[in-house]
């Protein structure tokens, strides 16, 4: 894959009049056990081409934003393991963009700093954090969405993009609306709830009062650290100490001897679900085709398939033909070793090949490939995790 190909298109791409009007963090972290052993603590799921093309995960997300904020105006956030790979496969973001953390604290700690290095660049900054691992089926809807997420902002609320339910789903957070806020699509969000039960998932559903939380949030720097320092006063004062150091030659001392003392919490859990609770926090529904790319079968669902519904992701590293399939229905293979993959007579399956790994599972247990990882790790071998 050429470095940076999906950034070549940016003058191609339809710009909006908020154009360089907001700054996207995107937190780039985890593991994505789920989708091992394509995906692994050292190359995850982000840095792979999952997108039905030859762009990373991290890539699109970055593609699709470009309406709203250009290179200068990205920051990533990421692990040291990925920092070279991340600023390679985004090469027109300044490599100052690239902020690396020295270890994961959970997404607060890493959504604050980059909050607080754009306060220093400007005071009053609109900026939206976006996970570097979905995939948005309606970009200019995504984008339309995010605008009126912006409106919100600017009144000083704190803004998340819930999205429209499709099903009675066990696994997302949801968050519950109140009334319109001012004018416009914004309403007042005024409880995050937890991953519910089958039942409880259906009322939600059906009452219409309920979206799924995606973590995407949009807010203005200055109001999201009154906050922070509000609710999380010890974390705000370690990263505010961190922020001031970073444009000087102490900040990776101050880095890491502050860095390892932060709390390790959510996001969600240290700022919003305290800030709904006191009417500081909106939403817009959302329906652009999200997803969180959770594990093969969902990744199965979402790609295109061949007449059979079968699903092959991505392309072999060798560039060969990889992949071999007759009488094989409902397939989801990603070859990645070089090696030809065949299959005869079999269906609903999931068969994922790498150099020292392969994965054989039913599609309907996609979800307990991550108790495989937690196997290895229990037996200690890392060295395939």
């Amino acid at each position: 894959m050429a470095p940076n190909s999906n950034l070549r298109s940016l003058h191609s791409v339809r710009m909006s009049e908020n154009q360089g009007a907001l700054y996207a963090v995107i937190p780039a972290g985890g593991s994505g056990t789920r989708l091992w052993p394509l995906s692994r603590a050292g190359h995850p799921k982000f840095l792979h081409p999952l997108t039905g093309t030859d762009a990373s995960l991290l890539q699109a997300t970055v593609d699709r934003l470009a309406p709203l904020a250009a290179p200068d105006k990205v920051l990533v956030v990421t692990g040291v393991a990925h920092a070279v790979e991340v600023s390679r496969q985004l090469a027109a973001v300044p490599v100052e963009n690239i902020i690396v953390e020295p270890s994961p604290r959970d997404s607060c700690a890493a959504i604050a700093l980059a909050a607080a290095v754009i306060a220093r660049r400007e005071p009053e900054a609109l900026m939206g954090s976006f996970a570097a691992d979905h995939l948005i089926a309606d970009g200019p809807r995504f984008i339309a969405v995010i605008e009126q997420a912006m409106a919100g902002a600017r009144q000083g609320l704190l803004m998340t993009l819930g999205i429209t339910p499709t099903r009675p789903e066990t696994g997302y957070g949801y968050v519950q609306c109140g009334g319109p806020v001012g004018e416009g699509s914004v309403l007042a969000v005024e409880e995050f709830k937890e991953k519910p039960s089958y039942d409880v998932a259906e009322s939600y559903v059906k009452s219409g009062n309920y979206l799924w939380n995606a973590g995407m949030f949009v807010w203005r720097v200055d109001v999201f650290l009154a906050e922070l320092a509000r609710q999380q006063p010890q974390l705000y004062a370690g990263i505010a100490r961190i922020a001031q150091a970073w444009d000087t030659p102490s900040r990776e001392e101050v880095l890491g001897e502050v860095w390892q003392n932060l709390p390790r919490i959510s996001v969600d859990y240290a700022v919003m679900e305290g800030a709904a609770a006191v009417g500081r926090v909106g939403t817009v529904p959302g329906d652009f085709g999200w997803n969180d790319v959770g594990d093969f079968h969902t990744l199965g669902e979402v790609l295109a398939a061949d007449n059979a519904g079968n699903v092959v992701v991505g392309q072999d590293p060798s560039g060969k033909q990889s992949v071999l399939l007759r009488e094989t229905e409902n397939l989801v293979v990603v070859p990645n070793s070089g090696r030809l993959v065949a299959a005869l007579g079999v269906r609903d399956l999931i068969i994922v090949d790498t150099p020292d790994a392969v994965l054989v599972c039913p599609r309907d247990r996609a979800q307990e490939v991550k108790s495989l990882v937690d196997d290895l790790r229990n037996k200690g071998d890392l060295h395939y995790i």
